[in-house]
Order: structure tokens, then C-alpha cells, then sequence
């Protein structure tokens, strides 16, 4: 310890600061609650102008002994080289309270009564423009205490009492009355020196630009970069600065032995070399870090500056091999696994940029910033729950940190009131958070308040102008309540931005596929509702790229394209009448509301949106109306025998499409859509009453993609999957990872019985090995099940068929795939192909026909509770058939249930309770092996609350009401007037 204490003063004479610091790195790795330590860290560090450091120590010091006042002195000293006055005063105002309660260092209360004194002074001269510098400083760095530094002497002397190695004073170098060594302040004048602590961007999720931007003179002082966060501006040195630094070394250096003055010097350019970096002057730094490499190859501190320049350049392998090399030079240096960290992030390497932060907490344990950076990191690698654990107590220290507030946010999304509130304190936080203001807008849109979203988007953008995110996401909401014109400019502002990711690209991609879209809606903005019919108008090859989310080249070759929006809007502007409502609309859209909230699944990660409850019971009456009409025109004797008459001279053939007809009392599909046409709509088929549903759901929210996938381009043949997981690497998807346990038993169940799982390949991998099947029994997780099978596999859960007795279904492929290092996506698929599209098309098809057999055969079926009963289950039946069908690109489950509300409200029959908590419906269909399963799982919770109703008959005809497509617009808008 005494060679240690004795090197420590022999480098700090030397003024070899760096070496000096990792001496105190390994001594505070011992002894971290050594406050002189720690405090001689912090005073070594602000000899390299490393501020944020020096604070992190002081704060660390002074939690470990409050009235410790060196602390409070050199805290308030980086502060004000930071530009943080207002913060120094006060630090130095709690030093100076404190050293008058107990006062046992005279001369440090001088010293803190001298610089509260000097800012208020400086205060009151508002004529004054220059910058104040800080007023002399006897801060003592104490090597042990026993031991201080005597210039006269060659080595250092024993003395008998607690004295110093050096203190700061301002002129030339001289020795004090009581012997301690004083030294030249050389940095009265101060950069904010950045480079330690300030994050790549990547790893809050702003890419750097690959060069740096070009700037003038005047505005390199002004250059910005992100720390934890929060913009802070570095100084720009004059010449006349250099030129004092200079001197001021040259008269320390004079009486120096040339080893001394080659450390000295090191120190220097890195010091010239980390201000190069804070001003944006990457390959000026680099130069000069170089040199210093080519002298010193091993050097850790310069190792780190070049490799942060590479990193701000984009070089970010470049800038990993040289963080490594200072972690091969100096185990120690937290700063380098830190460092490293971040451009590992940057690249997309989570779980070893997790490990090379977790490695940096150990150095530094109570760091704010790396502690702030694993949880940005955690919650991009999807593990959310160490994210909330970092964050959570990143802001218990720092509660000012709007960052850190924001990622929080995410992960509350399921929460509004909640997230409202902290969005609420990150902006009295930070008024011009863009970041903020994005998320409040994303909840506002989550939450269909989409005027509510435009305006919060907007004022992040007056922020940050070119957030693609930001415009991407107005342009939606200006899309979806029916601003045409605005919606297309956001779309081309978004088209014309210059990228550089790919996760903006694809925006880019969906913003071309969303502008033709929102072309197309306000061609039909005038016309009738029943004239938007994106399924047959939009060609099947730009819907495979939209949904798919492909590059638009092929697809603004061979399609055709939307008019330009002058043509589009001479039809497309809605109508101030339409945001007008009569009393008979209004009571349709209260209505509509009640009946529209029972599809809110009462699960973590599903927002309630009051415009998809308005969607869903409007289209839920619509359903209910047109069905009930057929249904009324089936049980008419007459009526059956006209259209057995009308069908015998039509000749049509067999009916692939289910209608309601002669056909649904003799369990004999034989009608089609041309007869359905004659009869003007009175036979209606199973795809005609969920079409009714899926239309509603596209123009309600659309930017969404949901098209009927046999409606898709010739790659329908080879099959368009919908992929929903469960597990996505150490991810566990909110929505759905509480079916996760249940979806593992059921893929164990299916290896058991059958003996054998499909690789990606499709081929057969069998399971005939006792030995294996034995640990799939036990197995307790996905990566289980992968490493007895070997390969990337799935199995398909069970659906028996009710057309056809004993045969059985292929229902949900459970999916397991390899993703490397970051684990597995555990996920559940469904493949839509033309084999699998007719087999479900005859479920479809005879559960229908069994709907309308259950109603229609009884004259008077509301008297009757088995009559009931029997449609009840009828109406499960096709439901769950839909959703292991799942024929939609998406918004299956959503339009399942619209659907199943709006069956029973055309049987007068209406659902009164809500899903309860923790029960999503289309999973339940997804792991019951047949229909009857299904039904009970259901029954128990939804059976007991249906009322027979009859207010079907007191609702207006939705389509007479809402008309245009313009009218619907309007209507589902004025949630959020």
C-alpha cells in the first residue's frame, strides 16, 4: 500500500494525470468507499478536463460522507466548466452551510465562502461579457496521511501530519507557508470535454451520420452531441487560449527531467485530442491520436478517444478493435467496456453489448450513465424487464433525465393514464423533448385520438424537423380522418428524406404503399360506401409488397397508379356536412359505442381505442341488420320456394362460397354470388357477412394492411403466412408470451402423439428415439424442445373437421427457430394456401349454413331456450373455425369477434359482459383440437350474460345512415372531435 501511496505521489508531481487515474482505479476497486481517493480521482480528472467525471466522483464521495466539503469544491468547479452556474452555486452553497454548522477545515470554508461570493458577484454584472472563471483553488488532493510532496525535493518527504501531494492556485508554481506543493491553474478556461461520457447515438436509437456535418467557425462552437440524452454545446478555444495553455505548461514543464515532460506532453494531446472530438473534428483527432499511439501503441486513454472518433464517424468496428486493445492495455478501464458497449449496440450485438456495460458497472458501480445505457440497450434487445429494472433506478437518481423517462414510457404503453402522466413530467422536465411529445402522440393514436396525435407530432417535429418517425406516423393520422392533402405531403416529406437505417427504410417503403391508398380512398370519398372495395379495386401484386413490406420498384412499374391527388380530391374532400350528426346518427353512434367496446381484450399491451369500439359496433349493427333481413326472408315459406325456383332456372352449379338459401335448410350448398346478385342481397354468404367487418376495419385504421389473403397475387400459391410470437429472442412479447406456457404444452402433446415435427424444409424429422421422447415429457421451455430436435421445426396444433366426419384439419403451425445468439422466436404461424383456403372455405360454409338451419327452422325461436342454446353454439361453431382459418392478412381476431357480436344481435339475442381479464379469444380457438372445446371454454363467462334484445328494431339502417365513404370517415373521426 505505501509503494501504491508513494507512486500516486510520484505521478502526480510528474502531472501524469492518466496514469495517475488508473493507479486510483485499482486502489478504489479495493477500497471503493475511500472518499480521498475518490476525491483524488476527481481532482486528476479535472486536470484532463474530464468534468462529467469529476462530478460522478464528488457525488460518489458525498454519498459516502455528505460533509466531506473537497467534494463540494470540486464538484462546483466542473459544474461551472460545464456552463452549469446556476448548479455550482448551489453545490457550493450546500458546502458552505455545511462547513458553517461544523467547521473543522478553516481554510476550505474560506475557500467555499470565496466562490459563492465570486458567482454573485458575477451575477450582478450583467455588463460584463465574459465568461467568470473560478476563483482560486486550495483544494487538497491527499495521497495518505502521512505523506506530501515537497518541490524542493527530488522524491517525496514524510511529515507527521494529513497534508496534500498539490493544490490549484492561479499564477505561478510555489510553496505554501505550510509546505504544501502549489501548482498553476491551467484551466480556469475550460472546454466541456465530452468524449467519457457521452453515448454513441446509436444506442439511444439516433444513427450518427456516417461524416460529420460541414460547419463554419462560428457554429463549431455551437456543435451538439447527445449525452444520456440532453444536448450540451462545447466551447471553442481561440488562439489566444492555446497560446496562454501553452504557456502555462512551458513554465511547469521548465523545471521537468524529459520523462516527466514526455508524460506531461502525452497528457497534453490527449487532452488537444478529446476537445478535437467534442467539436465534431473526428479526423483531426484521429491524426492526433495516432501520433500519440505511435509512441505509446498500448496507450488506453488515447486507444479510447480514437476509437470514440471512429465511432462518431460510423467506423464502429474500427472504433471496437481500438476499445478493445485499451481493455487488453487496462483490464480496469470501465470506460473502455462502456465504450465498447455502445458501438457493440450501435451494430445490433445486445447481448455483448449488455456484457460489456454490466463488466463497466462493476468499476463503476453507481454510474448514472452506463447504468442509463444497459437499460436503453435491455429494452432494444427486448428484455424489458431488466430495461425496467436499470431505468427504474436510473431515475430514482435522476429524475431530471427526460430519456430515460421516455424509455420507461414504452414500456407502459398498455397504461395511459400512467403514461400520460410521466410523459406529463418528462415535458415540465424538458420542454422541447421531442421525444416526448412522439410518444404522446403514439399513445394518442393507439388510443384513436388521431386529431389529439397530429397536434402533439407536430410540435415534436417544430423540434425535430426531420423525424421520419414523427412525419410517418401524422401522415397516418391525417390518412385516417380523412385530410387527404396533408396526409400526401407528410408522405412525400417522408419519401424525399435521406435514410440511414433500415428500420427507416421501411418506412420509407410504407409511406409509397400508403400514399397510392390514401389516393384511393379519397377518389371514393363522395361515392357510396359499398363502392370501396379495396379487396377487387387494389391490384394483388402491390398488396403482397404492402403487406409484406417490400421495396416498391417492381410495383410502381407493373401497376397501375392512383391519379394524382388534384384528380383524386376533386371527389375526395369530405364534406363539413358529413361532421354534422342528426339525432338518429347520434343515437346510432351511442349505440355503436356500447355495443363496440365488448371487443377490448382485457390484457397487458392492448390499448382501449374509442374509434375501433366505434368501428366494431357499427359494423356489428350493419352485420345484424343484413343478416337478420335474410333471416327473415328464409323463414317465409314463399319466399324459399321462389328461390328454389329462381335457382332451378339459373342451373348453377355448386356453391363454393356458403349461401343462405333452400341450400341452408337441406344442408345442399348450391348458390353463388351471380345468384346472389339477383336476389339483390337477400342470400348472403359467411364471406359476404365478415366482408361487412373487414371493410369497416380497413378504413377505420388505414394504414393497416388488412386485405383477404386469396385476394393476393400469384404468390398466394405458395402460401402468405401470418407469424404472431410469443418469445422473439429474450423478448417475451406483452401481448401474447402469457399463452406461452400453454402453447409449449400443446407442441409436447403433438411430438407425443405423432412422433414426429416438419423442419423449415417441410420434411418429416421423426421423434421414434425413447430416449428423446422421454425428455420431451420433461422438456420445460422452446430451447428444450429445439435441442432435442436439432433444427429449426413446427408442428400444427389440431382442428377437426364438422363437414366431413373424422377428418382432421391442419389448424396453427407452433413454431421454434434458431436465432443465434439472441435465443429463439417461439411463435405461432398460419400458412394460407389455395388446398388449405378450400378446406376451410367448406367449414366455413357448412358452420353457416348450420347458423341459419339453428334460427330459421323455428318459427319463433326467441320463445324457445334449446332453440337459443342451439344457435349460441352454432355462432361459437364458425367462430372458431375463423380464427384457426385465419384468412386475413391481419385484424382476424377483431373481426371474428365483430362478427360473433353482431350473429347473436341478429338473434336478438346481445352480449352484456366483456372478455374477462387475461382471455384472449382467437387463442382459445387456436388450442381447443375441435369446435365443442372451444364452446366450453367460452360458455362459462359469455353464456350467462346474454339478454334477449329486440333493439335492433330501434337502430337506423347503418348503411342508409352512413352512406358515403366520406360519411363512415366522419363518423368513426368524431371520437376525438
Amino acid at each position: 500500500m505505501s509503494s501504491e501511496r508513494a507512486e500516486l505521489a510520484r505521478l502526480c508531481s510528474t502531472r501524469n494525470w492518466s496514469k495517475a487515474i488508473r493507479l486510483l482505479d485499482s486502489i478504489l476497486a479495493r477500497s471503493p468507499s475511500s472518499i480521498h481517493d475518490l476525491c483524488n480521482r476527481a481532482f486528476c480528472y479535472s486536470h484532463l478536463e474530464l468534468h462529467k467525471h469529476v462530478v460522478k466522483d464528488c457525488d460518489r464521495a458525498l454519498q459516502l460522507d455528505p460533509a466531506l466539503l473537497q467534494a463540494y469544491v470540486l464538484k462546483g468547479k466542473a459544474l461551472t466548466a460545464l456552463d452549469k452556474k446556476e448548479d455550482a452555486l448551489l453545490v457550493w452553497k450546500q458546502g458552505y452551510e455545511i462547513a458553517v454548522r461544523d467547521t473543522t477545515d478553516l481554510k476550505q470554508l474560506l475557500e467555499l465562502e470565496e466562490l459563492v461570493s465570486s458567482v454573485k458577484i458575477c451575477e450582478t454584472t450583467e455588463s460584463s461579457d465574459h465568461v467568470m472563471d473560478a476563483s482560486p483553488c486550495d483544494t487538497k488532493v491527499v495521497i495518505s496521511e502521512d505523506r506530501v510532496v515537497d518541490k524542493s525535493s527530488t522524491a517525496p518527504t514524510v511529515a507527521d501530519t494529513k497534508t496534500v501531494v498539490c493544490e490549484e492556485a492561479i499564477g505561478n508554481s510555489k510553496v505554501s507557508s505550510n509546505g504544501d506543493t502549489k501548482l498553476p491553474n491551467h484551466n480556469n478556461k475550460v472546454e466541456n470535454n465530452k468524449v467519457s461520457t457521452s453515448p454513441l447515438k446509436d444506442s439511444t436509437g439516433t444513427q450518427a451520420p456516417k461524416k460529420p456535418p460541414k460547419q463554419d467557425k462560428k457554429n463549431k462552437a455551437k456543435a451538439v452531441k447527445e449525452i444520456n440524452g440532453q444536448a450540451e454545446g462545447a466551447a471553442n478555444r481561440t488562439s489566444s487560449d492555446e497560446s496562454e495553455t501553452i504557456s502555462l505548461e512551458q513554465t511547469l514543464f521548465a523545471t521537468k527531467i524529459s520523462k516527466s515532460s514526455k508524460s506531461i506532453s502525452l497528457d497534453f494531446r490527449l487532452s488537444r485530442g478529446i476537445a478535437q472530438v467534442n467539436e465534431g473534428r473526428y479526423d483531426q483527432a484521429i491524426s492526433i491520436f495516432d501520433q500519440i499511439l505511435r509512441e505509446t501503441p498500448t496507450y488506453p486513454e488515447a486507444l479510447i478517444g480514437r476509437g470514440t472518433a471512429y465511432a462518431f464517424q460510423r467506423e464502429l468496428d474500427s472504433a471496437i478493435s481500438d476499445f478493445t486493445k485499451a481493455i487488453q492495455s487496462n483490464p480496469s478501464a470501465g470506460e473502455a467496456w462502456k465504450r465498447r458497449g455502445q458501438a457493440r449496440a450501435a451494430l445490433g450485438e445486445f447481448k455483448e453489448a449488455i456484457e460489456d456495460l454490466t463488466k463497466a458497472l462493476e468499476f463503476e458501480p453507481n454510474s448514472h450513465d452506463i447504468l442509463h445505457e444497459r437499460g436503453i440497450v435491455n429494452f432494444k434487445f427486448k428484455d424489458y424487464n431488466s430495461a425496467l429494472e436499470d431505468l427504474s433506478t436510473y431515475v430514482k437518481r435522476d429524475k431530471k433525465n427526460s430519456s430515460a423517462h421516455t424509455y420507461l414510457l414504452y414500456l407502459d404503453l398498455a397504461y395511459p393514464e400512467k403514461l400520460l402522466n410521466c410523459l406529463e413530467k418528462a415535458i415540465q422536465i424538458d420542454s422541447r423533448f421531442a421525444k416526448a411529445y412522439h410518444l404522446r402522440g403514439i399513445l394518442y393514436h393507439g388510443m384513436g385520438r388521431h386529431r389529439s396525435a397530429i397536434k402533439e407530432l407536430s410540435i415534436a417535429l417544430t423540434y425535430e424537423g426531420s423525424s421520419i418517425e414523427c412525419l410517418y406516423l401524422r401522415a397516418s393520422c391525417h390518412h385516417a380522418i380523412g385530410e387527404y392533402k396533408a396526409a400526401i405531403k407528410d408522405y412525400d416529406d417522408v419519401l424525399d428524406l435521406e435514410l440511414d437505417s433500415m428500420d427507416k427504410f421501411v418506412l420509407q417503403c410504407l409511406a409509397f404503399y400508403q400514399k397510392e391508398m390514401a389516393l384511393y380512398i379519397a377518389s371514393k370519398a363522395n361515392l357510396e360506401f359499398s363502392q370501396f372495395n379495396i379487396d377487387d379495386d387494389i391490384d394483388p401484386l402491390f398488396k403482397e409488397y404492402w403487406c409484406k413490406r417490400l421495396h416498391p420498384k417492381n410495383v410502381a412499374e407493373k401497376v397501375y397508379r392512383q391519379p394524382p391527388l388534384r384528380i383524386s380530391l376533386r371527389s375526395g374532400r369530405l364534406n363539413k356536412q358529413d361532421f354534422k350528426f342528426t339525432k338518429h346518427q347520434t343515437t346510432l353512434l351511442l349505440a355503436a359505442d356500447s355495443i363496440g367496446k365488448k371487443i377490448q381484450y382485457n390484457c397487458r399491451g392492448f390499448l382501449p381505442n374509442q374509434r375501433q369500439y366505434r368501428m366494431a359496433g357499427l359494423a356489428a349493427i350493419e352485420i345484424a341488420q343484413k343478416v337478420s333481413k335474410a333471416w327473415r326472408f328464409l323463414r317465409n315459406p314463399k319466399n324459399i320456394a321462389k328461390l328454389v325456383r329462381k335457382r332451378d332456372k339459373l342451373n348453377m352449379s355448386q356453391n363454393r362460397g356458403g349461401y343462405c338459401s333452400t341450400s341452408t335448410l337441406s344442408g345442399s350448398p348450391t348458390s353463388s354470388p351471380n345468384e346472389d346478385r339477383v336476389f339483390s342481397g337477400i342470400s348472403l354468404s359467411w364471406q359476404e357477412v365478415y366482408n361487412i367487418a373487414v371493410k369497416w376495419r380497413q378504413v377505420s385504421e388505414p394504414c393497416d394492411p388488412v386485405v383477404w389473403v386469396n385476394k393476393l397475387s400469384e404468390e398466394f400459391n405458395s402460401g402468405f403466412g401470418s407469424h404472431t410470437p410469443m418469445l422473439l429472442g429474450q423478448a417475451k412479447v406483452v401481448r401474447y408470451y402469457p399463452y406461452y406456457q400453454r402453447v409449449l404444452e400443446a407442441a409436447k402433446n403433438i411430438m407425443l402423439d405423432l412422433k414426429y415435427v416438419n423442419n423449415a424444409e417441410d420434411r418429416a424429422i421423426f421423434l421414434t428415439d425413447i430416449e428423446k421422447l422421454k425428455k420431451i415429457e420433461v422438456a420445460s421451455s422452446c430451447s428444450d424442445l429445439y435441442h432435442i430436435v436439432g433444427e429449426t421445426y413446427w408442428v400444427a396444433t389440431r382442428c377437426d373437421s364438422m363437414a366431413s366426419q373424422g377428418r382432421r384439419l391442419e389448424g396453427t403451425r407452433i413454431t421454434t427457430q434458431n436465432m443465434g445468439k439472441t435465443g429463439f422466436d417461439f411463435a405461432i404461424r398460419t400458412p394460407c394456401t389455395p388446398s388449405r383456403w378450400e378446406e376451410y372455405d367448406e367449414e366455413m360454409t357448412a358452420a353457416w349454413e348450420a347458423i341459419c338451419e339453428a334460427y330459421c327452422n323455428d318459427t319463433h325461436p326467441t320463445r324457445d331456450p334449446s332453440t337459443l342454446d342451439a344457435v349460441k353454439d352454432a355462432i361459437l361453431r364458425m367462430t372458431y373455425y375463423w380464427y384457426n382459418f385465419m384468412p386475413l392478412s391481419r385484424g382476424s381476431a377483431v373481426v371474428g369477434y365483430i362478427v360473433l357480436l353482431g350473429l347473436f344481435l341478429a338473434a336478438n339475442m346481445d352480449v352484456t359482459t366483456s372478455i374477462p381479464p387475461d382471455v384472449q379469444v382467437d387463442w382459445e380457438a387456436i388450442l381447443s383440437p375441435d369446435p365443442e372445446t372451444f364452446v366450453d371454454a367460452v360458455k362459462p363467462w359469455s353464456y350467462p350474460s346474454i339478454k334477449i334484445s329486440r333493439c335492433l328494431k330501434d337502430y337506423t339502417d347503418v348503411s342508409c345512415t352512413f352512406s358515403t365513404t366520406g360519411s363512415v370517415v366522419a363518423a368513426l373521426t368524431s371520437v376525438d372531435p
